[in-house]
């Protein structure tokens, strides 16, 4: 089970790494503007404003990354913890910005955090 929950962290940490960069670097591009629809006005506009929740998925990357090489206890301390402010995130990004966010980023989180507690 142990190496199930870090596989999914891992995906989890994979996902948020790829928000940062399609946030940061390609929210005036293809991909970017493919993602909600914006013309290149749009997407230049608001593209400040991406690059800083890029920013915060880095930082949850990062936080997750770092639970999968730290050794216990904070290795199951970083990822509960990340994993819930992954959830959180997601939650509050479905309430407030499209639903599709409660299965791209919530629901991954919330099977990643159950692996692991279970796996504890």
């Amino acid at each position: 089970m142990q190496t199930l929950a870090d596989v999914l962290v891992g995906l989890v940490a994979a996902l948020h790494a790829y928000i940062l960069v399609l946030e940061m670097f390609l929210w005036q591009r293809g991909p970017g503007r493919g993602l909600h629809g914006f013309d290149p006005e749009m997407a230049r506009a608001t593209a400040p404003l991406a690059a800083n929740q890029g920013l915060y998925n880095g930082f949850l990357a990062a936080g997750l990354v770092w639970g999968l090489v730290a050794d216990d206890p904070t290795r199951f301390q970083a990822q509960v913890f990340f994993l819930v402010c992954v959830v959180v995130a997601g939650l509050y990004g479905a309430l407030t910005a499209n639903r599709r966010i409660l299965f791209a980023q919530a629901l991954p989180g919330a099977l990643a955090l159950t692996a692991v507690l279970v796996a504890r």
